[in-house]
């Protein structure tokens, strides 16, 4: 019983570390914002991660490509590894760390979003994809740990949660992104 009540302490004390960073907290807001201007232009959000960080890219993308409080139309969002057949034909071909890079680099278009996840930042092909996607004229998050790692430096913006503990950070990541998915819906549904 013990761990069970000190892991859900640690996950609300993260939690509470969040609600406690204005300036975090206005990032949230700003990426929210972020992706309304976008879809509004008729653009797409493009996610993606490593691992239980790809779960929750893809999890996101469903959230808005699909509903998430009520119905409305759909929003072109996806998570960037769906395609297993590209994933390991460009990771034997090329190599994994542009896994994601190179399949942006066929369908991004200038003003879309690119939302990566990793909870250390440094994540050689998020960091890749970062990279392609600037260069594209791609707008750039990061949801990362504490640190934010490479990919602070090169994303317009990064939510770093405040944390080290990977499990925290992407339970964090989670929430924050519900958080985000429901500020879009509504500014861009009527909940009618």
């Amino acid at each position: 019983m013990d761990i069970i009540r000190q892991r859900l302490q640690e996950s609300a004390d993260t939690k509470k570390r969040i609600i406690e960073d204005s300036i975090l907290l206005k990032q949230i807001n700003d990426t929210a914002n972020l992706i309304i201007e976008q879809f509004k232009a008729r653009k797409s959000v493009y996610f993606c991660g490593n691992g239980g960080s790809a779960a929750d890219a893809q999890h996101l993308a469903a959230e808005l490509s699909g509903r998430f409080y009520f119905d409305r139309p759909p929003l072109s969002a996806d998570a960037l590894h769906g395609n297993t057949s590209f994933l390991t034909a460009v990771g034997n071909d090329y190599s994994f760390d542009i896994i994601y890079a190179r399949l942006l680099q066929g369908i991004g278009r200038e003003g879309d979003v690119l939302i990566g996840l990793s909870t250390s930042g440094n994540s050689k092909n998020i960091i890749e994809a970062a990279r392609k996607a600037r260069e594209l004229g791609i707008k750039t998050v990061a949801m990362t740990g504490e640190s934010g790692g490479e990919l602070k430096k090169i994303s317009d913006i990064c939510l770093c949660v405040p944390s080290t503990d990977t499990p925290r950070i992407q339970e964090s990541h989670i929430t924050i992104g519900h958080i985000i998915c429901e500020i879009v819906e509504s500014a861009l549904f009527d909940k009618k």
